[in-house]
Parts: structure tokens; C-alpha cells; sequence
């Protein structure tokens, strides 16, 4: 079996061959995008996944913009390792941008070659011909045919050559135009089967795994873990047991059966743990002294010296869990040639791939299938649960197994986003502008999603007898938006700018990817910080910003959030506060401006969230909206009351009741400002707006008590303790 080669962040444009857009590059056929073999249909391949984002839909409308085809004739053929483009992981808010663009320029070239073909059969020009719900007209309503029958002799076997550019934004009809029906709601608003967690396959077994107490935890008899007595009980119940090495797994023909098997095993498997864990009340202690690489994202000008520190502040971010409200669940099923998986995971062809090492497989003898679950945006469990039931498969060929984790597993076994500290130094001049500027962080890295490493990042693969730890989280490099580094470079135009990463090299926490990576705590370092410098030097926040800000789109987007907002310029009443924030996310891609309007009192209360977002050329209008509500919502509970608790031992964080997160009651009111640049690319909307929006809370949290809360989350214990502190 030929070794499987780590997968990297960006796609390798330098490898000899012409530079196609997006992700077309590495798919170059037209037949990974399109096929035209069913009358009517146009079936559009993509290698991205549904998430509750909408991606679906999108797409759908580049095919039929394109194509000139109606909506109703496209039917989006969702990520499978049988068919369609491989395009790695659904993450950092660029499905559009790839998988998009992709499609696009792939339709435009179908067009080319059935209208070539069209007027070839009828002899006429190309220029002559029409196209209007996929059907073709000539000169005095011709009738010319249809794709379908157009594209009969030509074939999609061929790679793209360029033949015909994409229409121009004026061309399009569906673009931005309005709300379009998401492809993914009628089932789920009627409550028919879409989820994986409705899959049901015929004689299917349910599966659970014992999961370590916690990351050093030991079996303390490892030679006979499960009791015979218990194994014994079970062999007249149907209930199989499977231990290998720290993996402990069960199946039984029942749910009810299964989950009966794991609260047995629970109370019989005895466990050996020893004190790994930082302290938790000396976070940012342990983050600024564990052993580090260190980095440089940027070096510009000189380095700001000591004596001349105008203001230093430190902020930190918590360790923080996807928290899906929905668990993680996968079904998998292995007749001793082929091991098929229906899985929610983000990136199908990466978990693939480390299935390959963990199982010792080849890549031809594994198929999978997404199937939607519960939206996570980040590293969540989706993919060790799918190596859960391909284990649990594998010991008992024939029938598929289905697993589902707890709500215990889901907040204290999937991998969490990192604690974050950041530490912020800036000279003012006389005349009030920032001259120098010191950005320094330490963190984990934010990523170790499968197939990025040698060694298979799967939680149950490392506990097996010969299982290899989970390797060190790494960061994805600054030419794919960076990791802990994310946006740790300012969107401001100053003369001198220095950044400093340093990625922990100990690992006593699993973290992977979670939502916007670590922009969401470094816009919220520089936003608070702004606002800092702004009060240090008596200036108003918003002109101390613009003072500093010299990209047209970056002053646009803020200029309309404050414009368009109907009460950021009424007069403030006692206890309310105003905050602000804004952010490129990436540096590279959408643009983001949040209002912030709060009420103080014993809880935080948000009354108003203003946002307005640039996201290039707008596909589909509603989905930009969608996301840009969700990310701020998101981004609202993670600032409000999401941390991860744990003593020295292990995550005790195991319950809703340990891990609030926002509740309906609770939800602001939203007003999402689009801005829409029709002529330009088309970029990410989802994760632009968490970090703005814990910046902008965290300053209308000052604005209405006169105090700085730097520590996340704005909790009422960090606001009284804040209050406490001495001036």
C-alpha cells in the first residue's frame, strides 16, 4: 500500500501546468463538475458540504446563472469520494471563492461547446444562437435543441482549456437578485429525514465507546479491562465488545441495548489519571510560559522599544467547544473488501485519507459518503466518531454500525479551540496617531483536522494498542489566512508593525480548527485595544479609527454600519453603551463592521447588533444574510458565556449546565447591511463577523460602565472582577 501524502492548506499552483480558477485547477475535468446523462437534469458535482451554510444553494446559483438553465433543473450532487471534484475541506469561509469559481468557469465552457455544437447541427453562428431555460433558439425562433441532446456526441471526458469567459455580472439573473429557496430547508422545516442521525440502513447495529476520563488516563488492568463476568452477561444479550488497547467499543442490535452496554462499562472499567492539565485560574501564565516555536507574520519599520510604550494590554480568550446542539454521528459498514462511511465530517477525502494509516487500508477499498449533520464550522467529533463505527464495522463484517456520542463527549472529547493570549503595545505621537505597533500572541495551533499529518489525528486511532498520540496542532501558513495568527497583523495603516506567534508545543488540551481560528481573539485584542488608545488620547473612537484606516472598502463598510444604523446616533441613555469594531477577516477576504448597543444591569443584555459586511459580488443575498446573522450570533455567545472548565485532571465540562451557551430569549435585534460589489470576486461571508463582534460588545461594554473587561468571556464574574481591580 503506497504511503498516503499529507494534504496542505492551499492548492500547489506552481507545478508546471496553466493556472485554472479555483479549485478547477486540481480537478480539471469538466465531467468531476457536470453531467447532462439525465434529461432535464444538470447534475453540478461539488467537493464541499452542506453545514447549515448554504453552500448548496449558492453554487446552485452560479451553475444556473451560467448555464442559463432554471433553478429547478439543477440538482447539487453533495461531496462523495464515488464521484465529483476532490476539494479537500469545507473550511475558512471559501467554498464560493473555489468551488465556485470552479463551477463557473466549467459551465461557461459547457456553454461554449453545446452552443458551438448547437450551430454546427444547424448550421449557423455561434453568435446567433440563444439560450433560455436550457433549451436553444436560432434566428426567428429556431428551435435548436437542448443541452441534452446538444451534448450527446461532445465529450465532458476532457479537461477545461478556457474556450469561453465567464458572463459578465450584468448578465446574470439570478445573482444577488433576491431570495432564492435554500435547497436544504423544505425537509428540515417539515421534519423529514435530511440529517445523519435519521439514517437508517437495513440491519444496522448501534454502537457506543467508553471514552477515557481524560487525555493521560490508563487502563489500571490493562490485560482485563472489561470484567469476564460482564463480557459473558453480554454474549446472551447480543451485545459484542471490542477493547484494543484505550479503545473500548460496544455494539448491540438496540439503542436502548447499547447505551445500557456503556453505562456497565463505565461503572466496571477502572481508570488510572494523573495531573496533566494547567491550572485553569493561571491561563494566561501557563500560555505565556509553555515551551513554544515563535514566528514573525510581519516585521515592519522599528521595533517598539520599551521606554517608549505609550499603553500595554494583555487579553485572553478561553478554551472553547463547538458545542453543536446536535451530536456527532456516523454509520459505517465493512464486508471484508470495502469499508463504506456516511459521515458529517468537513472534509470527506481528508478523513479518507487517514483511515488509509489508521486502518491499513488502501484509499480504493474505503468509500464515503457526507450526509448532512449538525453545523459545527470547525474540528468538531464529526471525524472521530466516523472512525468509531469503521472500527466497530471492521470487527464484525457484514451489517453497518451506527454510532452517535453523548453530549459528555461532544464538550470534553472533540477537539476544542484554543486558549489565546494576546499581548498589545503601541506608541502614540504628540498629535495622537499610532507610530508603532506591537502584536504578540501564544496559543496552540489551530489545526490537526485529518490527512494534514503523517500520523492519523483520530482520537480513537491513538488509543489503540498500538495507536500514535494525536500529533501537535498546527497552523495553517499566513497564505491561507493564517492560524493562532489569523488577522494578528492589523487592518490599519501604520509605520510600524511588528507580530509575534508563538505556537505551543505541548498540547495538554486537544484544539483544532474552530470558526474564524484565532481572528476571533486577536480582533478582539486590536478592537479593544483601539478603543483603548482612542480614551488614552482623547479622541473618538470611531474618527481615532479612520485616522488610521486607508482602504476604500475598509472605510466603506465601516462608513455604513454607522450611516445606515437607526440608533448609533441617539442620545445614550444611563446603563446603555455603544461599542464598535470592524475587521478584513484574513486581511484577504470579506470585509465586517458591527454596532454594538448594550444594557447593563445583572447580566450583560444585548439590545442591538448593527453589521455590515462587504463580501465582493453577492451570489445568493439571503445566504449572505443568513451567515452574517449566524456568525454574529455565534460570535455574541462565545464573548457572552462560552468557557471550557477543567481542574488538573480532566475537562469537567460534560452538560448544557456546564457550557451555557445563547439562548432564543436572548438574541438581539439584528440588522445586516450587504454591500454588494457586483464587479468584484466573490469572497466568504461566514466567518468575517465573530471577531468584530466580540470587539464591539466589549467596547459598548465600557462605554456604559466606565470599565474594561479583557478577559473572555464578559462574564458577570470577570465584570466584577474588573470592577474590583484598582484603576
Amino acid at each position: 500500500m503506497s504511503a498516503v501524502v499529507p494534504r496542505g492548506f492551499t492548492v500547489d499552483r506552481d507545478d508546471g501546468r496553466t493556472v485554472l480558477p479555483g479549485n478547477l485547477h486540481t480537478n480539471r475535468k469538466l465531467l468531476h463538475w457536470l453531467d447532462f446523462s439525465q434529461p432535464g437534469l444538470v447534475r453540478v458535482f461539488t467537493g464541499k458540504v452542506e453545514l447549515g451554510q448554504g453552500i448548496l444553494t449558492a453554487l446552485s446559483i452560479v451553475a444556473a446563472d451560467e448555464l442559463d438553465v432554471g433553478l429547478h433543473q439543477v440538482h447539487m450532487v453533495s461531496a462523495s469520494t464515488l464521484e465529483g471534484p476532490d476539494e479537500g475541506m469545507t473550511s475558512s469561509s471559501i467554498s464560493v471563492q473555489d468551488s465556485g469559481s470552479a463551477i463557473r468557469h466549467a459551465c461557461a465552457e459547457v456553454r461554449f461547446l453545446a452552443i458551438q455544437r448547437a450551430a454546427e447541427m444547424h448550421g449557423i453562428s455561434v453568435d446567433e444562437v440563444q439560450i433560455n431555460d436550457g433549451c436553444f433558439s436560432g434566428p426567428t425562433d429556431l428551435v435548436l435543441g437542448d443541452y441534452w441532446q446538444c451534448l450527446r456526441e461532445v465529450s465532458l471526458d476532457r479537461e477545461y482549456e478556457g474556450l469561453s469567459s465567464p458572463k459578465p455580472a450584468s448578465q446574470l439573473k439570478l445573482h444577488g437578485r433576491g431570495k432564492v429557496l435554500r435547497i436544504d430547508l423544505p425537509e428540515k422545516i417539515l421534519g423529514q429525514a435530511r440529517f445523519i442521525h435519521d439514517l437508517r440502513l437495513p440491519g444496522m447495529r448501534h454502537g457506543r465507546v467508553l471514552r477515557t476520563p481524560s487525555v493521560s488516563a490508563q487502563l489500571t488492568d490493562a490485560q482485563q479491562p472489561v470484567p469476564a463476568s460482564l463480557l459473558e452477561q453480554w454474549s446472551n444479550l447480543s451485545v459484542q465488545c471490542l477493547v484494543d488497547g484505550r479503545f473500548i467499543g460496544i455494539t448491540a442490535a438496540t439503542e436502548r441495548d447499547a447505551e445500557a452496554a456503556l453505562a456497565l462499562l463505565g461503572q466496571q472499567v477502572r481508570w488510572t489519571e494523573t495531573t496533566s492539565l494547567p491550572d485553569i485560574h493561571g491561563l494566561a501564565d501557563f500560555l505565556r510560559n509553555a515551551p513554544h516555536d515563535t514566528n514573525f507574520p510581519i516585521q515592519k519599520g522599528q521595533a517598539l522599544a520599551a521606554e517608549g510604550v505609550s499603553l500595554a494590554r494583555d487579553y485572553l480568550k478561553p478554551y472553547i467547544a463547538h458545542a453543536s446542539i446536535g451530536l456527532c454521528c456516523a454509520l459505517a459498514q465493512w464486508d471484508g473488501q470495502c469499508l463504506q462511511v456516511w459521515t458529517h465530517s468537513q472534509g470527506i477525502q481528508n478523513l479518507r485519507d487517514d483511515l488509509t494509516k489508521a486502518l491499513n487500508l488502501t484509499r480504493e477499498a474505503i468509500v464515503i459518503r457526507h450526509v448532512e449533520g449538525a453545523g459545527c464550522y470547525g474540528h468538531n467529533g464529526a471525524d472521530d466518531v466516523a472512525f468509531d463505527a469503521a472500527l466497530l464495522a471492521m470487527a464484525q463484517p457484514g451489517g453497518p454500525v451506527r454510532v452517535v456520542w453523548s453530549r459528555a463527549d461532544e464538550l470534553s472529547q472533540a477537539p476544542l479551540g484554543s486558549a489565546h493570549l494576546v499581548s498589545l503595545r503601541a506608541r502614540l505621537t504628540d498629535e495622537g496617531r499610532i507610530s508603532h505597533w506591537h502584536h504578540e500572541l501564544w496559543a496552540n495551533g489551530y489545526s490537526s483536522r485529518p490527512g494534514r499529518s503523517v500520523v492519523p489525528t483520530l482520537l480513537g486511532a491513538s488509543q489503540r494498542a498500538h495507536g500514535q498520540p494525536i500529533p501537535l496542532a498546527i497552523n495553517p501558513p499566513l497564505a491561507a489566512g493564517g492560524g493562532s495568527d489569523r488577522n494578528a497583523v492589523p487592518g490599519y495603516s501604520f509605520e510600524n508593525t511588528h507580530a509575534v506567534n508563538h505556537r505551543l508545543t505541548v498540547m495538554p488540551i486537544r484544539t483544532s480548527a474552530m470558526r474564524a481560528l484565532g481572528a476571533f481573539a486577536n480582533v478582539f485584542a486590536i478592537e479593544s485595544f483601539m478603543d483603548e488608545l482612542a480614551h488614552l488620547s482623547g479622541q473618538d473612537p470611531l474618527q481615532f479609527r479612520q485616522l488610521h484606516m486607508t482602504d476604500p472598502r475598509s472605510l466603506a463598510v465601516l462608513d455604513a454600519v454607522v450611516n445606515r444604523s437607526t440608533w448609533w446616533h441617539q442620545p445614550r441613555e444611563e446603563g446603555v453603551g455603544h461599542g464598535l469594531a470592524w475587521a478584513r477577516y484574513k486581511n484577504t477576504s470579506a470585509w465586517c463592521a458591527v454596532l454594538a448597543r448594550v444594557q447593563t444591569g445583572e447580566t450583560l443584555r444585548v439590545l442591538n447588533l448593527d453589521v455590515a459586511v462587504d463580501v465582493g459580488r453577492v451570489v445568493d443575498l439571503d445566504g449572505v444574510i443568513n451567515q452574517t446573522e449566524g456568525g454574529a450570533l455565534q460570535g455574541m455567545s462565545w464573548t457572552l458565556k462560552e468557557a471550557v472548565r477543567f481542574d488538573r485532571t480532566r475537562i469537567t465540562t460534560q452538560s448544557w449546565a456546564d457550557y451555557p451557551i445563547l439562548r432564543f430569549s436572548e438574541v438581539p435585534q439584528l440588522s445586516i447591511h450587504v454591500l454588494d460589489q457586483p464587479d468584484q470576486a466573490s469572497l466568504g461571508a461566514g466567518e468575517s463577523v465573530q471577531g468584530p463582534v466580540a470587539g464591539a460588545l466589549g467596547n459598548a461594554l465600557f462605554n456604559a460602565l466606565g470599565v474594561r473587561v479583557r478577559q473572555l468571556p464578559l462574564s458577570q464574574d470577570h465584570i466584577l472582577q474588573a470592577l474590583n481591580e484598582p484603576a
